[in-house]
């Protein structure tokens, strides 16, 4: 019986709650990614500010998750660390059981969602799930604030999007008034602004700029 409960890799003996542990995060990952970390906000950041220069396509959806994929291992790097350091190396020299790993996981991960979580958001799913109210937010379940903390992204990402749009917003304004006064009303403003938003974008920098502002974002 015992030699069901493992399976032979390479060949050594790995047990197969392991395995079965290690396939169900692979098929979790990309959740993971969307939740407890700062992949949402930036891709949303990405996203509006493509569409505020008005060029649809460019940059293809791909090169926008590949970016925001690495800004998100940037940003999240020192949290991998200390999971790396606190859990899993003594994990891997059995220095302690798999049920204390994901105590030690949590850990950093919640120190960062709480640091990006606002109170306010926080608040309204411990009323929801009927949570006693603690002095320390990291008594917290993970239930309650994850998605306090996507609340949050959510919320941070379309207010800098809306911030990114206005001054796209006024170009396109100046050309329409532009073009009503001249008389060409038949020509469409989104012909003629497009070219003086991405001169403006490019003459300021603006993919280091906004870079920038990302990871500062999170510091």
């Amino acid at each position: 019986m015992d030699n069901l409960n493992l399976v032979s890799i390479n060949g050594e003996q790995v047990p197969t709650l392991e395995i079965l542990l290690m396939l169900t995060i692979l098929m979790l990952l990309p959740s993971i990614l969307i939740m407890v970390t700062s992949f949402t906000r930036i891709i949303i950041i990405l996203s509006f500010t493509r569409n505020a220069i008005g060029v649809q396509q460019t940059p293809p959806n791909m090169v926008l998750v590949g970016i925001a994929l690495f800004l998100t291992l940037f940003i999240m790097s020192p949290v991998l660390n200390r999971i790396n350091t606190e859990a899993y190396v003594p994990y891997k020299e059995g220095q302690i059981a798999e049920t204390e790993v994901f105590d030690r996981v949590q850990v950093p991960l919640k120190e960062f969602m709480l640091k990006e979580t606002e109170e306010s958001a926080l608040n309204l799913f411990i009323n929801i799930s009927d949570t006693e109210v603690v002095e320390n937010p990291m008594e917290y379940s993970m239930l309650v604030i994850i998605p306090a903390f996507i609340t949050s992204e959510l919320k941070k990402g379309f207010l800098t999007g809306l911030l990114l749009y206005i001054p796209f917003l006024l170009i396109d304004i100046v050309v329409s008034s532009t073009l009503m006064s001249m008389g060409m009303i038949m020509l469409p403003p989104a012909t003629i602004a497009m070219p003086f938003k991405l001169l403006l974008f490019v003459t300021v920098d603006g993919w280091q700029r906004l870079f920038e502002a990302i990871v500062a974002g999170f510091l």
